[in-house]
């Protein structure tokens, strides 16, 4: 133990600062950027590590990715801590924390330097740019599959010691797990042939404890090259893969809307500002617009950059090999997500540097050092650089993780970092709408339309705000700008079906909510709607079927009101009552089901029965005509008119002008004077 007490010291501070800086995401809630997807509005994650969710994980390519390991983490949280966003926020936490330990562990064993190897795993740690893969609970597939990624260099190292078939059968198993984590995994064999360079001196020799005999290089690189074909393979098939499940999403932008020219200047000016915030991490922000137009000189600049450090590695690979190896881990790993494959509408992202800093950390932890080895008191120097640059990460990183407390502070940061930000102006406003704040709501959509009026996500959901506030004329014509823009968009024309179901104008009700249904069949929502306009329209037999797919579907209280009502129109009485009563059982505070179980059992003759449901929705709601009016009916067929009475009055008393039940009133009244009604 004492042998090792410097790392066990190196490991106890990685937890302590880690800790303190990360400590607060327990009391972080979800966001509503993919949250969602993941884990608040995903039954499938909800549900469990059942057999059945368990194969969706395996065969989905929901979210854009096949990704089956992070789907399972995601439902064990759920299994273990139900919807506590604390808890799953910890889970990343600790994940992260594993990371860390076992970086600095792997970067030990493999370069025998322990202060640059755990200054490595400080900046890898505390930096503000991975505040984002760690406080963001959808982020999970970064930081398991990065798990994975270190446990294949590790158990790589102890491959590479005495290779052979059993030990190089851990570390494919390894990258395996990590690719179904996450496909960023797919530039990790060409890392690996940057560590047979240094620190593992495999050129020439192939074995980790000889020098390097660099009179046959060619050949063993070939042999290098050879041993890795078996993670080469299943990295072309990964990166088919993740291609085909992100164009299946639409996440692959067009090249007629970021074209290759465009591709290529925004990668090039990426690789440069990454650098950049690595140094002075300001103004950082969980979304980044695409520009899609850069100035020439921007590109040119951060060519110029790449050109000259990479020209500079190159010509210090034999003297500073860590060098050559940092900055093309640097560049290598960033490749996947540089944006020459456009994924998203976002120019860059701060959870992309997670494992492509790894290569910076790696330059700065064995280059510092060199440049001060001749400096007096070189020692005491290194300690105050270190000491500040963990203090100062320590500090932004704090700040950084305060941001992610929930979508209000999130998004409004990013509003106020960034500029035409639309995604972050549109999650804000969504987030005040599911606060209630409607004024602070139609202020965010509104400046988001202003950016791009032709969006059509915006645009529905300035029509949410709209409806919430009553206004539903101008919440139609945002819905109706959402389907110019997008004609397939389901939620819009459920929703303004919607509301023409409310305004009385059915067929294009019909109309909408048939759509909606046809490109979501899965929508019971829609369904609902829909089989309540053609139940309004007399179309009952196809009322019935809409309601008995939403039954099919998701089974709840208002589905089996619909279909009760379905069914008594077409005096299924005995079907009708059994589905107001399931309905009851779901809901029993629902009052017009009462009333009309009270009206199916009437039509049967059993009166007493319909008594007894008239009763209680009068209970529920003590001012309900109808109910008062069903009653007096009830009353009356079964003799008793001094009740009769006191109903159809009641009637009278919120509805003056309806003669029909005026002239109840006063037959029953003219029969109680006769001595006809029961006492």
């Amino acid at each position: 133990m004492r042998l090792y007490r410097r790392e066990i010291l190196v490991c106890f501070f990685l937890i302590i600062a880690t800790l303190s800086v990360f400590g607060q995401v327990r009391n972080h809630d979800f966001v509503n950027y993919d949250d969602n997807t993941y884990v608040t509005e995903n039954a499938n994650v909800q549900a469990g590590l059942g057999p059945k969710h368990v194969a969706w994980a395996f065969t989905t390519t929901y979210a854009n990715f096949w990704h089956p390991l992070t789907w399972l983490s995601h439902m064990l949280d759920c299994r273990l801590f139900g919807l506590n966003p604390g808890m799953h926020h910890l889970s990343n936490l600790m994940i992260h924390i594993f990371n860390s330990i076992l970086l600095f562990l792997v970067f030990r064993v493999m370069t025998g330097s322990l202060w640059s190897s755990a200054f490595v795993a400080v900046l890898f740690a505390l930096h503000p740019l991975h505040v984002e893969s760690v406080a963001w609970v959808s982020e999970r597939k970064d930081l398991l599959s990065t798990s994975f990624w270190l446990l294949t260099m590790g158990s790589y190292l102890w491959y590479v010691k005495h290779p052979g078939i059993k030990r190089y059968l851990p570390f494919f198993f390894f990258f395996f797990m990590g690719l179904l984590a996450k496909p960023m995994l797919v530039t990790l064999p060409f890392v690996l042939l940057l560590l047979d360079y240094w620190p593992l001196n495999r050129i020439g020799s192939g074995r980790l404890d000889m020098p390097a005999d660099v009179s046959q290089p060619e050949q063993t690189a070939r042999m290098l090259i050879m041993e890795k074909i078996p993670l080469f393979i299943i990295t072309a098939v990964f990166c088919v893969v993740a291609f085909l499940a992100q164009q299946k999403g639409g996440a692959t932008g067009s090249l007629e809307l970021y074209p290759f020219g465009v591709r290529i200047t925004n990668a090039l000016v990426s690789y440069a500002v990454y650098i950049w915030k690595m140094i002075l991490p300001h103004n950082l922000a969980v979304y980044y617009p695409h520009p899609r137009v850069l100035q020439l000189w921007q590109a040119i600049g951060a060519g110029l950059l790449l050109v000259c450090v990479s020209v500079f590695s190159i010509r210090e690979a034999r003297r500073r090999p860590y060098l050559i190896v940092g900055w093309l881990w640097y560049i290598g790993t960033l490749v996947p997500v540089i944006g020459l494959v456009q994924l998203g509408s976002h120019a860059m992202a701060d959870r992309y540097t997670y494992v492509p800093f790894i290569g910076l950390f790696v330059i700065v932890a064995w280059g510092v050092p060199e440049i001060t080895a001749r400096w007096r008191r070189s020692s005491t120097i290194l300690a105050l650089f270190a000491g500040t640059v963990i203090l100062a990460m320590m500090i932004c990183s704090w700040n950084q993780v305060r941001h992610w407390q929930n979508s209000i502070t999130l998004f409004s940061h990013a509003v106020a970092v960034t500029s035409n930000n639309l995604k972050a102006y549109n999650n804000l406003g969504t987030a005040y709408l599911d606060k209630g704040n409607t004024d602070k709501a139609a202020s965010s959509l509104s400046a988001a339309v202003n950016i791009n009026p032709d969006n059509a996500v915006t645009q529905y959901n300035l029509g949410l705000v709209f409806m919430r506030q009553g206004k539903t004329e101008e919440a139609a014509f945002r819905y109706s700008r959402a389907l110019s823009i997008k004609p397939d968009f389901e939620r819009a024309h459920r929703d303004l079906g919607g509301i023409l179901l409310s305004q009385g104008r059915y067929d294009e009700a019909i109309r909408h909510l048939h759509a909606a249904v046809v490109i979501d069949s899965g929508d019971v929502i829609a369904r609902n709607k829909l089989g309540d306009v053609l139940l309004t329209r007399g179309r009952i037999d196809e009322a019935i079927l809409q309601f008995s797919e939403v039954l099919r579907r998701r089974p709840d209280y208002s589905a089996y009101y619909n279909m009760g009502n379905a069914l008594l129109k077409k005096r299924r009485f005995d079907e009708a009552i059994s589905c107001f009563a399931e309905s009851l059982r779901m809901n029993p505070y629902n009052a017009m089901a009462h009333n009309n179980m009270g009206n199916a059992l009437s039509l049967q003759g059993n009166f007493a029965e319909a008594v007894s449901h008239y009763g209680e929705a009068l209970r529920i709601k003590p001012d309900f005509a109808t109910v008062h009016g069903n009653l007096g009916i009830a009353m009356e067929r079964m003799g008793n008119y001094e009740e009769a009475v006191k109903h159809f009055s009641e009637v009278l008393k919120l509805y003056p002008g309806d003669e029909n039940t005026r002239k109840s009133l006063e037959r029953c009244i003219r029969l109680v004077k006769s001595g006809t009604g029961k006492p």
